[in-house]
């Protein structure tokens, strides 16, 4: 027999406390009934005493101290699953807002996850093809990798997100399913209608499931919506096989949703107001990424985040930096010099890229095509900044052979169009087509044997 809770005992912004009661667990969800009509669901996020703290999802707009029902489910967050889910779209919380009907559940899972034992998992191999150079080439995207995007406000991130999500797949050679899973966070409509309209034009949505949370949505709907998204990803990817990228995208409207209900609980901030628990909580989300030993499927994850003021030494990218696998880092300089995409290569980094990539994967010339073009693109800048100082015409031969190199790096290996899909061949000859601006002994961070094979053959294709 279920027991009701008449009235509240205060309310403070998204969260409403609740006294006199018994049994109440830490994120177990509640059905809160207003004036006998309006129904809204919240979970517990704290419980002391016979006192529980309860986050309201839709909000406590219309509640009061004296007007509402509050009854205890005894279970956790749980999201219905099917593969029905693929080419939905879905609110924050998981409900369907295409017009399309509900689901029908094949099972149900906490969307708060269950620890995975490390030893179950197995090492990431293979690579995703993006079909952006300055991706597959230099900062390479593994299978069962977290590989963050740091960008900053009024950088063209949404772009680069529907582009990878129209683009990506497991390589022309690869009969294995591949699908996406897809979250917004505190987005405008019209960004939301952007992702829409894109995913329907370019023919993916059939393999894509969308969660959005507008920015006219409640703040605690924010903090759900990664993790139903990744309960999705790990159905489709542990029970039927699926690999699955997950796209989050802002993980900064994520952590300043957290900051604002920390407050509102009163708790002690830490750097730059957020709470302590930032890390850990983005650590509960981006260690949901993986391969699972005896399982077909892969979940990878690509999370977005906007540095304020460009900082990287900020905490949502510091702390962010510590967790994952490297980062792709967009650069405002290039953008203004109307580069797209505007990725700055040199601090961008991929730990995992090394095993995925070469013979047998890519391109057994992959690796120390991407070393060079590094080294050299690092040459360039000491090369531009001695220019600043002499003045280009009093720069040696060489050093203007790499001023060359680097405008022609960045506006035929970085810079393509949204809908230039390159494959890894494509992306390596151009690599070489490239190198080959500089003499042949400045290239000593290629084999010998493959800058025999490559060189001059590359160079005039």
């Amino acid at each position: 027999m279920s027991v009701e809770y008449i009235g509240l005992s205060e309310i403070n912004g998204p969260l409403v406390v609740l006294e006199g009661v018994s049994d109440a667990s830490y994120e177990e969800i509640v059905e809160i009934t207003i004036d006998e009509h309006t129904k809204k669901i919240g979970r517990i996020v704290e419980s002391y005493e016979d006192k529980a703290v309860i986050q309201v999802f839709e909000g406590t707009e219309e509640m009061s101290l004296n007007n509402t029902r509050t009854k205890l489910t005894g279970h956790p967050m749980e999201l219905a699953l099917s593969e029905e889910i693929l080419g939905r779209v879905f609110n924050g919380v998981g409900e369907p807002i295409d017009g399309l009907g509900s689901i029908i559940p094949e099972m149900r899972r906490n969307v708060n996850g269950e620890p995975l034992n490390p030893c179950m998992r197995e090492y990431p191999r293979n690579y995703i093809r993006t079909g952006i150079s300055a991706i597959d080439g230099l900062t390479t995207l593994i299978r069962g990798q977290k590989l963050p995007i740091f960008s900053g406000n009024g950088l063209p991130h949404d772009e680069l997100a529907a582009q990878i999500v129209t683009q990506a797949s497991l390589g022309d050679d690869s009969d294995e399913q591949f699908v996406i899973v897809f979250a917004a966070m505190g987005v405008k409509y019209d960004v939301a209608d952007f992702f829409r309209r894109t995913f329907e034009e370019s023919g993916a949505n059939s393999h894509v499931v969308m969660y959005l949370n507008l920015a006219s949505d409640p703040v605690i709907e924010r903090l759900i919506t990664p993790k139903v998204a990744l309960t999705a990803a790990e159905y489709l990817a542990y029970e039927k096989g699926m690999h699955v990228l997950v796209i989050l995208t802002d993980m900064t409207s994520f952590a300043e949703a957290l900051r604002e209900v920390s407050s509102a609980k009163g708790e002690i901030p830490s750097r730059k107001g957020y709470p302590g628990y930032l890390y850990s909580e983005f650590s509960t989300i981006y260690e949901r990424a993986g391969i699972v030993k005896g399982c077909k499927g892969s979940v990878t994850q690509v999370p977005i985040l906007t540095m304020p003021n460009d900082d990287i030494t900020h905490p949502i990218p510091d702390l962010t930096g510590y967790i994952t696998e490297g980062q792709i880092v967009l650069e405002r300089s290039l953008y203004q010099k109307n580069i797209y995409p505007p990725i700055n290569v040199l601090p961008s980094l991929s730990r995992l890229m090394k095993d995925g990539i070469g013979e047998g994967y890519t391109r057994e010339d992959h690796q120390d095509v991407a070393n060079q073009l590094f080294s050299c693109y690092a040459h360039v800048g000491e090369a531009r900044a001695l220019a600043s100082v002499i003045g280009e015409d009093e720069l040696s031969d060489l050093d203007k052979k790499y001023l060359a190199f680097g405008k022609a790096f960045e506006q035929e290996f970085v810079t393509q169009t949204k809908e230039d899909n390159r494959s890894i061949e494509d992306t390596l000859n151009i690599g070489w087509r490239l190198l080959a601006i500089l003499p042949k002994e400045e290239l000593d961070r290629i084999d010998t044997k493959i800058l025999a094979k490559y060189y001059g053959k590359k160079a005039r294709e």
